[in-house]
C-alpha cells in the first residue's frame, strides 16, 4: 500500500473522522473547507493501535482508520457512486425474460425486507418489477409508493386515473394506442418513476409493453455514432399545455453524464415541440430521431405483458418508455397511476441492505464469538441469549422486549471504545466492561428505544431487585453474584427508588429475569435464524 501520507494534504484533512470534525450523529462535516489553513502540511505522524495518527500544522490532530486510506483503485471503482448512468443498469432485450420477469406478491414484499430488497433493487438495475396482488382498489397506488419513497405531486394530482375520459387532456386518457415514451418529459426535473397499478382491464386489447430506452440508445451508439452524438447534444423542447397548466423543459432525447455514459432517455413524440434550428441542423436531427424511434419500436426490444387487476408496475421513467396496444371502449380498463423518484427508491434499498448487513453481524457474533463461555455458566454466550429470548416468547412479550431479551448481551463482544470483539471476560477479571452500556449505543445504530433501553438498564435492574427482592440475590448463581459485586454491588434505598421512576424500568427488570433463567445447559431453543424477520421489522420501524 502506497504512503497515504502521500495522498493530498487538504483530501486527508478534509476526511478527518473525529467528533471535532463531523458530527457524531449525523456525520456531516464541521468545518468549511475554507476555514483550513492554506499551507496545512503534516507537522508529525505515527502509528497507533492499527490507526494512523497525524499531528498537523495547524494543531489539530487526527486519527485514521485502514479503510479510509486505501488506494484510490480503477478508474470504474472510482465512479462506483452513481448507478444512475448505464454502469449502474442491466441493459435488456424482451427475450432475456423468457423465464419471467421481475415479480413478487404484495404481501411478501409488505412482510419480508429480502423480498422488498429484490424488487428494488430490480427497478433500480433492470429497471422494473411488478407487484401482484395489490388490492385492486382506488388509491393503492398510493400506498405502494409509499413503501419505498415518497409521492411526487404534478399536475395530474397525487394520482391519476389511466382509462378513457370525456374531455381527455392527454392521448393516455383514450382508447389510442400509445408508441413507446417516457412521461412529463416537460418536467424539470422529471419525475423519476412511475407506478401504474390495475383496477380492472376487461376490454380487448390495451396490452402493456416496456422498452429499455438504454439499450435503445446503445444500440444507437453502435450502429449509428454520429447520430448518437446528435441527440445526445441538441436540445429538444419539451411542452405540455392545457387550460390551467403550461410546462417546458429543454433537453436532449438521449442524456448523458460527463464521461458520456447514458444516463437519461427523454422520448415522447407527443410532447416534442417546435425546434428552431438551421435547416442543416434539422435535417441531422431528424435523421437521428427516426433512427432512434424506429430501434425501439423493434420487437426484440419490446417487453409486452398484459395488466390484471391487482398487478402494479414500477418503472424507470428515466430509462423505460412504456407503449399499450389500442382497446376497445366498451370493456372497462382502469389503471391508477402515480409519480415517485428514484432517490428515494435507492435510500429505502441502501438502508435495508445495511440492516440486512447488521443483522448479518449479529448472526455471525452468535455463531462464532457466541459459542463461547459465557461468564463461568454451564451455558454458551448465545445460548444463554437464545435462551433469554424464547422464555421472552413463551412469556408473550413484545417484539421489542423479546429482541431485548435475545440481544441484552451483544455489548459483551465489544469494548467501549472499539469494534474489535473481546468478549466478557474483562468482567470475570473483575473490570467492569459496562457491556449494557456498549450493546445499546451500538444497537442504537438500528433499533429503536423500545428495544435498546431495556439492553441498557439490564445490568441496573439486577443491582434494583438484589435491593427490593432479598431473595433475589440470594438465587443468584455464584457467578453472577461476582458479577454483582463487580459492577457495583445492590443499590441503595435511595438508587433503587430512582430506577424504579425511569422509562422501561419495568422492561429492564423483565429482560433480567429472563437473563437469570437462561442457563439451562439442556435447553432446546431456535437459533438466532428465527428472530430475523422480527428483528428486520423492528429496524424497518425505527
Amino acid at each position: 500500500m502506497p504512503d497515504p501520507l502521500a495522498r493530498p494534504a487538504f483530501w486527508l484533512r478534509d476526511n478527518c473522522p473525529c467528533a471535532e470534525c463531523r458530527d457524531p450523529r449525523s456525520g456531516q462535516k464541521l468545518f468549511q473547507i475554507t476555514d483550513l489553513p492554506e499551507e496545512l502540511a503534516v507537522a508529525a505522524s505515527t502509528g497507533v493501535d492499527g490507526l494512523l495518527e497525524v499531528l498537523w500544522s495547524d494543531g489539530h490532530r487526527s486519527r485514521y482508520p485502514a479503510d479510509l486510506l486505501a488506494e484510490p483503485g480503477t478508474p470504474a471503482e472510482q465512479d462506483a457512486g452513481d448507478l444512475r448512468t448505464e454502469r449502474g443498469k442491466r441493459l435488456w432485450r424482451a427475450a432475456d425474460f423468457a423465464a419471467g420477469i421481475p415479480e413478487a406478491g404484495w404481501e411478501a414484499y409488505l412482510a419480508d425486507p429480502a423480498e422488498r430488497a429484490a424488487v428494488l433493487r430490480a427497478v433500480q438495475h433492470l429497471g422494473f418489477a411488478v407487484l401482484r396482488g395489490v388490492p385492486a382498489e382506488p388509491g393503492r397506488v398510493l400506498e405502494v409508493a409509499e413503501s419505498f419513497g415518497f409521492v411526487r405531486r404534478t399536475n395530474y394530482g397525487d394520482l391519476f386515473d389511466v382509462r378513457v375520459e370525456p374531455d381527455p387532456n392527454n392521448l393516455a386518457f383514450t382508447s389510442a394506442a400509445i408508441a413507446p415514451h417516457t412521461d412529463n418529459p416537460y418536467r424539470d426535473p422529471v419525475p423519476t418513476l412511475q407506478l401504474l397499478h390495475c383496477l380492472e382491464n376487461a376490454a380487448e386489447g390495451g396490452d402493456s409493453a416496456l422498452v429499455d430506452g438504454f439499450r435503445a440508445a446503445d444500440l444507437l451508439r453502435t450502429e449509428a455514432p454520429e447520430d448518437f452524438a446528435v441527440l445526445t447534444r441538441t436540445l429538444v423542447p419539451f411542452v405540455f399545455r392545457d387550460r390551467g397548466t403550461e410546462l417546458r423543459a429543454d433537453r436532449p432525447l438521449i442524456g448523458t453524464d460527463p464521461l458520456g455514459r447514458i444516463r437519461e432517455v427523454r422520448f415522447n413524440n407527443r410532447s416534442i415541440g417546435r425546434l428552431r434550428l438551421p435547416d442543416a441542423e434539422l435535417e441531422r436531427f431528424y435523421a437521428a430521431y427516426r433512427r432512434f424511434a424506429a430501434i425501439t419500436l423493434r420487437p426484440g426490444l419490446q417487453l409486452a405483458f398484459r395488466l390484471e387487476p391487482g398487478d402494479c408496475v414500477v418503472f424507470d421513467n428515466t430509462r423505460l418508455m412504456h407503449a399499450r396496444t389500442a382497446f376497445e371502449r366498451t370493456g372497462g380498463r382502469h389503471l391508477q397511476g402515480c409519480y415517485a423518484d428514484l432517490d428515494g427508491l435507492a435510500a429505502t434499498l441502501a438502508v435495508l441492505d445495511r440492516q440486512s448487513d447488521a443483522l448479518d453481524r449479529l448472526q455471525e457474533l452468535f455463531e462464532g464469538e457466541g459459542a463461547g463461555e459465557y461468564l463461568g455458566e454451564q451455558v454458551t454466550q448465545a445460548e444463554h441469549m437464545l435462551q433469554a429470548a424464547a422464555l421472552a416468547r413463551q412469556a408473550g412479550a413484545c417484539d421489542e422486549l423479546v429482541a431485548a431479551a435475545l440481544l441484552h448481551d451483544v455489548g459483551h463482544f465489544f469494548d467501549k471504545h472499539s469494534t474489535e470483539v473481546v468478549t466478557g471476560r474483562q468482567l470475570m477479571q473483575g473490570q467492569d466492561n459496562r457491556h449494557s452500556d456498549t450493546g445499546a449505543d451500538w444497537l442504537a445504530q438500528w433499533f429503536g428505544p423500545g428495544v435498546t433501553e431495556p439492553v441498557r438498564l439490564h445490568v441496573a435492574a439486577k443491582r434494583y431487585l438484589c435491593t427490593v427482592e432479598p431473595a433475589y440475590r440470594a438465587a443468584l448463581s455464584e457467578a453472577s453474584e461476582y458479577t454483582l459485586l463487580v459492577q457495583g454491588g445492590p443499590f441503595t434505598a435511595e438508587q433503587a427508588a430512582a430506577f424504579a421512576e425511569l422509562p422501561g424500568a419495568a422492561d429492564a427488570v423483565a429482560v433480567r429475569r429472563w437473563d437469570d433463567e437462561a442457563k439451562d445447559p439442556a435447553a432446546e431453543v431456535p437459533g438466532f435464524a428465527a428472530y430475523r424477520p422480527l428483528l428486520a421489522a423492528l429496524m424497518a420501524r425505527a
